[in-house]
């Protein structure tokens, strides 16, 4: 069994930039993303957490993910609002390249249309970077599942992206 250590506040800014990814990905919103994230951070932080045998990211995205299906509980029971459409991705500002800007969108767009399994699965490997195995213990599934679902989620998004 290994020993428990405490979550590190310091590797946890460190994070911010991969989690920020994988919640504009599981969103489609920056404003959304944002507050996603800072949700996360808020709670993880506001008291002490030990990890066993698992690194920061793995265990904020697995944090993060576990926030959003709370928060989109909640929000089923309130009126609906329309995101707004200039949202950017990451790493994509007003100023680089329009062919860029619209391809990094419609690749969000497309990764929005994913059922949420195969989506889980590719925002977790894909957009926040994990290895297979730590993004198969954030999701809570099995190696060879998490496997067929990023497989299935990234023949959607190529087929998706590629009849454009």
């Amino acid at each position: 069994m290994q020993p428990l250590r405490r979550l590190d506040a310091d590797r946890v800014v460190e994070c911010l930039p991969r989690l920020y990814r994988a919640a504009l990905a599981w969103t489609g919103s920056r404003e959304d993303a944002e507050d996603l994230v800072q949700e996360t951070c808020a709670r993880v932080l506001a008291r002490m957490r030990l990890l066993r045998g698992e690194d920061e990211l793995g265990y904020l995205l697995r944090a993060m993910h576990n926030t959003m299906v709370s928060q989109r509980r909640t929000a089923g029971r309130r009126p609906v609002t329309t995101p707004l459409t200039d949202d950017l991705p990451v790493g994509v500002s007003p100023s680089d390249d329009p062919a860029a800007v619209a391809e990094a969108n419609e690749t969000f767009a497309a990764i929005l249309e994913l059922p949420e399994e195969f989506r889980d699965a590719v925002v977790a490997v894909d957009v926040a970077g994990l290895s297979y195995l730590e993004a198969a213990h954030v999701l809570h599934v099995p190696e060879g599942t998490l496997t067929s679902r990023l497989f299935r989620g990234r023949d959607r998004l190529a087929r998706r992206l590629g009849n454009q």
